[in-house]
């Protein structure tokens, strides 16, 4: 089985498209495969959040996931009218309370799309837990683990793993079998090469970095 190592952030775009595009070629090729989602927040707190929605730049920048996104099906806002970005370290606890109860990958991908396609804050608290309905969860639980705080030192460990053992500078960061990728074009066709060939395509693509895209 291939391990694949995913570090992310909920509220990067290239991160959505990157991991549907990966599902979809793991479908298409029959690869059995684990993703381990890998968090990174972007923006930690308490940094000060920034304004993704009146950033003309990276609007310009986000184009390039118009037409990849839409070819997977995704309706997405690039950026969200959510203003200023969320932070992320709930959601991310609340992903370590749904991996506990085998349901990481239903509540993950709800949280992408509540931020990209329902431009839902997922920073707040009552929002995740309506998401956490949605994937099964029971919500009242899910609400008092973030509330007493039983996964942020988890999410910061992992955070800073990201950041300082892996020194990751950019996500959608990739690992196949530990091995680092690039991503470029963001699409199934590509994902289906990189799995098949176990190699990525030449070049760097853009990214989501630290409080950036590049």
């Amino acid at each position: 089985m291939l391990d694949i190592l995913f570090v992310t952030d909920f509220v990067c775009p290239y991160c959505l498209v990157a991991k549907v595009a990966l599902e979809e070629a793991l479908k298409e090729t029959g690869i059995e495969a684990e993703i381990r989602v890998q968090p990174l927040e972007l923006t930690q707190e308490p940094k000060e959040r920034v304004d993704t929605y009146h950033d003309e730049e990276r609007k310009k920048r986000y184009q390039v996931l118009v037409e990849p996104a839409a070819a997977l099906g995704l309706d997405m806002k690039l950026p969200p009218a959510v203003c200023p970005r969320p932070y992320t370290r709930l959601a991310f606890e609340g992903l370590f309370f749904a991996e506990r109860k085998g349901a990481e990958s239903t509540y993950a991908d709800l949280v992408y799309r509540a931020y990209f396609e329902k431009e839902q804050d997922i920073g707040d608290l009552d929002v995740l837990c309506q998401i956490a309905q949605k994937a099964g969860l029971d919500a009242e639980a899910f609400r008092k683990a973030l509330t007493d705080g039983t996964y942020t030192q988890q999410v910061r460990q992992a955070v800073d793993y990201s950041r300082n053992e892996l020194k990751v500078s950019g996500i959608p960061c990739v690992y196949l079998n530990g091995e680092r990728i690039t991503i470029e074009k963001y699409t199934k066709e590509e994902m289906i090469q990189i799995l098949q060939e176990g190699q990525a395509s030449a070049g760097k693509g853009m990214c989501c970095g630290i409080d950036g895209c590049g």
